[in-house]
Order: structure tokens, then C-alpha cells, then sequence
């Protein structure tokens, strides 16, 4: 239904033909083990969902850009020869900042007049990084430009790296590109390694449960750089005392378990919790792939409330709204594990879940979310998701 919405638009606007129009799909993700740790060269893994951002396309025949969205205000246009720097708080900073990045690599002449949309409530679930792999895929389509998922990874991180600022790893663009249905992506962030795991349940053994939280921060701006920024101050002392010389931009990865465990007490806060929660996650998410081939549910929900203790109190990550909801949902019956989703500063709550509770699940958040935070009230909301495949352009049905 929102695919024709997007296409009725693009036609209303441009009054191109309906066999022109082209559209991206770019599935969101998420990861039920690996939080916080991509930016520091961790494993993580990951899934897509059955919820999408949606661009609707067509070629122009001059070299600009002009792209509207359902969710926010205002029409997005440039020149391909003429992009403007990035503007806070400016949703089309993502279609800016994918000209630029394949401008690094490929020349672009053609520009594109596009429509997008989502399914979801943004917030915790990647739609930052879908939406810039929808705008890379839309302009290499129109720009006949042969471009690789492992490519397409890079581009996108340079949006958000480079373009924006904003010092994350390659977890999300990965999952979101690389991602096949029924399986759990194992990312190795530091080898750029992928191991696509089985769901060795039944397909309907188990919901993938999103709460949103009525919150929404972009990441900028918000704590996100400066837990980095600890993170590797953190590395950098460890190594340091250990007789190795730190490089420039040292990452926990590059730190031994046996170091950590050495010199790991002599940490000052809150560094040490900094490590603390990287150690500890990355032994979660090797435990957690196993659990996931013996098809042991209990065992990665149990996992993931781990997970999700140590991102409240170690990486100190979390908002009121997001803490309620973690809490709540470690309460609720026929919810496997839960922990934030994203960053964590913002957005959403995951958890795996057994489907015939989804009634007393939603029941259950409904009775106790609302009652702490009547300002989030009206804007909280609970879906029930099943895994997805890659971000795509479509030829035909989804």
C-alpha cells in the first residue's frame, strides 16, 4: 500500500510514466547481541525486518536532485555539481551526504526526483543508515553505476562518518545490505568477516518485538561521540601499560582478553566501565551465536538481558523512557530477552518473544508504560516483526 502511495506521488509531482518509477527497498535492523561495540572493531550480530524505508524514483534529465518525504516537511533540491553543506537537523542530509560519497569514487550525471517513506517509527532501529543505502542504490540505479554491497557499506559510512560526523562502525549499513531471511549475521567489525547463521527454529518459532518509546534524538548531539571518544581512551592506556605503542585511533578490538584482564582493574572511571561493557559484550555475542545454532532461545534472551544491564550501567547509555521499557519487558510473560536497540540514547526497546503471548505482551506494556511516562503516551507503540532480507531495488512485488 505504501509502495503505490510513494508512486501516486511521484507521478502527481513530476508526471512521469508509471513503468519509469523504480523503488528501494531498504529493509531496517536490528541487533540482538554486539551493542556498542562495531565502533570499536567488536563481533556483532544482526537481522533485517519486515518493516522498510521505501524510495520511489525516476531519472531527470538535467543534473539535480529533488527529493520529498511522507514522514517530514519541505522538498530537498541541489545540484549534483552544487551540494550543500549539511544542515542541522535536516532530514536531507542523507541524500546529500550519498552524492557526495559516491562522488569520492564514481562520477554522477544523472540526477533523480524521488518520494521516501517508512514503516516505522524512527528511532533504534537503523533508519538513518536504510535511508542512506535507499539514496545510494537510487542514484547508482539512474547513474548506471555497478556498485557492490561490500562498497555500498563504505559509501554509507562515509555519509555518516564523514558527511555528518558521527563516529560509528559498520554494523548497521552491513546488516542492512548484507542480511538474508531466516538467518542471524555474525560480523567480526575488525576483519569485515560475515557468517550468515540458520534460524534453526520453526519460522514462527518467535517474534523479533519492537517497542518504540516514543522518543526520537538524532544521534548527534547526543552522548554517542563521547562514548567513543572513552573507548578508545580506554584502549589507548591499556595498551599503553602493556608496552605496546597506541596508533592514533586505537580501538578495544586491538587490546588482548589477557591484557584487559591484566591491567583492566587499573582503569579510572568511567573508563573501566567502558571496557568493562566491550569485553563482556563481545564474550555475549560468541555465547549468543552458539546458543542461536542450538536453536536455545532462552539461553540468547537470557543473554540479551545481560546485554541490556550492562548498556544501562557499564556503557551508561540509556534514557529514562528506555530504561522503563527495558525493565518492563524483562517482566513481561513470553519475552525470551530484551535490551535497547541502536544507540540507546533514543528510539526503541527489542526482544525476541514467543507469538502466542502477543496479546499479554502488548497487555502487559500498555498496563505500566503509559502510567510512568504520560508524556510518551500518545506516542509509544509495540510491533511484532519477523527477519528480512537485503536492502534492494525492487523488480515487481516486495
Amino acid at each position: 500500500m505504501q509502495i503505490e502511495q510513494l508512486r501516486h506521488r511521484l507521478k502527481q509531482r513530476t508526471g512521469c510514466a508509471d513503468s519509469d518509477i523504480r523503488v528501494v527497498y531498504a529493509p531496517l535492523r536490528i541487533s540482538p547481541l554486539g551493542a556498542h561495540v562495531d565502533h570499536q572493531d567488536g563481533v556483532v550480530t544482526g537481522m533485517t525486518l519486515d518493516r522498510m524505508v521505501l524510495l520511489a524514483f525516476v531519472p531527470r534529465h538535467d543534473r539535480r536532485v529533488c527529493v520529498e518525504s511522507l514522514n517530514f516537511p519541505g522538498c530537498v533540491e541541489f545540484a549534483l555539481d552544487d551540494v550543500p553543506p549539511k544542515s542541522p537537523k535536516d532530514w536531507g542530509n542523507y541524500v546529500r551526504g550519498a552524492v557526495l560519497a559516491l562522488q569520492q569514487r564514481h562520477v554522477l550525471r544523472t540526477g533523480m526526483d524521488a518520494v521516501v517513506g517508512g514503516s516505522m517509527p524512527i528511532g533504534g532501529l537503523s533508519s538513518s543508515a536504510a535511508v542512506g543505502v535507499a539514496y545510494l542504490l537510487a542514484l547508482e540505479t539512474v547513474n548506471d553505476l555497478p556498485v557492490s554491497a561490500e562498497e555500498n557499506i563504505q559509501l554509507d559510512r562515509y555519509i555518516e562518518n564523514v558527511y555528518l560526523g558521527l563516529k560509528n562502525g559498520i554494523m548497521d549499513q552491513s546488516m542492512i545490505l548484507m542480511s538474508q531471511r531466516d538467518t542471524l549475521t555474525y560480523l567480526d567489525c575488525r576483519s569485515v568477516t560475515f557468517e550468515k547463521i540458520p534460524i534453526p527454529l520453526e519460522k514462527n518459532g518467535f517474534d523479533i518485538l519492537v517497542v518504540y518509546s516514543g522518543v526520537e534524538q538524532a544521534l548527534v548531539g547526543t552522548d554517542y561521540n563521547t562514548r567513543v571518544a572513552e573507548c578508545q581512551e580506554a584502549a589507548r592506556l591499556l595498551l599503553s601499560w602493556s608496552g605496546q605503542t597506541p596508533p592514533e585511533q586505537p580501538r578495544l578490538r586491538m587490546v588482548p582478553e589477557d591484557v584487559y584482564a591484566e591491567f583492566g582493574a587499573q582503569l579510572p572511571a568511567p573508563l573501566d566501565r567502558r571496557a568493562r561493557h566491550f569485553f563482556s559484550e563481545v564474550a555475549r555475542v560468541r555465547e549468543g551465536a552458539a546458543a542461536w545454532r542450538m536453536g536455545d532461545v532462552v539461553t540468547l534472551g537470557r543473554l540479551m538481558r545481560e546485554s541490556g544491564a550492562s548498556s544501562i550501567y557499564n556503557y551508561e547509555s540509556g534514557c529514562p523512557q528506555l530504561v522503563t521499557l527495558y525493565n518492563i519487558l524483562c517482566e513481561a510473560p513470553g519475552v525470551y530477552g530484551a535490551r535497547f536497540s541502536g544507540a540507546g540514547f533514543r528510539g526503541s526497546c527489542i526482544g525476541l518473544s514467543d507469538p502466542a503471548y502477543r496479546e499479554a505482551i502488548r497487555a502487559f506494556i500498555d498496563a505500566r508504560y503509559p502510567a510512568a511516562h504520560p508524556n510518551a503516551a500518545a506516542h509509544y507503540s509495540v510491533h511484532f516483526c519477523k527477519s528480512d532480507g537485503p536492502a534492494r531495488v525492487l523488480n515487481g512485488s516486495v
